[in-house]
Formats: structure tokens, C-alpha cells, sequence
């Protein structure tokens, strides 16, 4: 017997499929200090048209905390200005679908900052010897 009588639901794909769909049609604001509601979900920024990073927004962190940490950590960079990055954002409620939706937009888009060091908890951040990241040496504080 041959495999084309067996039917397997990707549900990966279809979940993947309607999150791009809905996120693509979510409208895009500036990044501001306070652009978004105190809800968990997924969020993207985007420079140029282009996505750059995505993450997510879980329990005490919310899509308002995340955006904001965002938002000041561009702010007063060489190389990049706040009003040249907007965002998009996505208020999901059950952590186990964040925690997809995260990485199917990242996988989706592979934006360019995603494990440059822009995100909020940078591995070795503060131990000695420890070098400036990729986004850090990139996009330094002005002085």
C-alpha cells in the first residue's frame, strides 16, 4: 500500500501559517515608551522594512515592559535613531503558544539582530573580560 491514504495534521505548519498571516496584518506603529498593552505576546521591530528582532512577552515582563526595554536601549545609540524603528505586536494568552509564536517568527523572518546581543538577557553580560556584543559594538552609547 502506498503513503498517499495516510493524512498526518501538521499543526506546527497551520499554527505557523495563520500566527504570519495575523501578524502581517497587525498594524506597525513607532517604537515609543509606551506603544503597547501590559498583555503577553509576541512582538517584532523592524528597521527599514525589514524585521530585526523578535521576542516574546511572558508573566511579569508583558508586551509594555519588553517594548519600553527596547525603547531605551535604542535611544541614545551611534548609528541608529528611535524614530527609524517601528514595531508590531501580537497579545496571546496562553504562555505555550507565546512560547511558539516566538519561535516561528524568528524562523519565519530570521531578523538580524536575534543573537546579536540586542535582547534583554545577554549571556556573560558583566563578567570580566566579557566583550561588548555585536549590537553593542555596532550601535554604541553615544557619549
Amino acid at each position: 500500500m502506498c503513503d498517499q491514504h495516510e493524512f498526518f495534521f501538521e499543526f506546527d505548519k497551520a499554527f505557523n501559517h495563520q500566527l504570519i498571516e495575523k501578524f502581517e496584518a497587525s498594524p506597525e506603529h513607532p517604537l515609543t515608551a509606551d506603544v503597547a498593552p501590559r498583555r503577553n505576546g509576541v512582538y517584532a521591530l523592524y528597521r527599514g522594512g525589514q524585521i530585526v528582532y523578535a521576542g516574546k512577552a511572558l508573566a511579569k515582563t508583558t508586551l509594555a515592559g519588553r517594548l519600553r526595554d527596547h525603547y531605551r536601549k535604542i535611544v541614545g545609540r551611534r548609528g541608529i535613531r528611535i524614530r527609524e524603528v517601528t514595531c508590531r505586536f501580537l497579545i496571546i494568552d496562553i504562555d505555550w503558544f507565546v512560547r511558539a509564536a516566538e519561535d516561528a517568527l524568528i524562523q519565519n523572518y530570521k531578523p538580524a539582530w536575534q543573537g546579536s546581543g540586542f535582547g534583554r538577557h545577554v549571556p556573560g553580560v558583566g563578567r570580566p573580560g566579557k566583550h561588548p556584543s555585536q549590537w553593542e559594538t555596532e550601535y554604541p552609547l553615544e557619549e
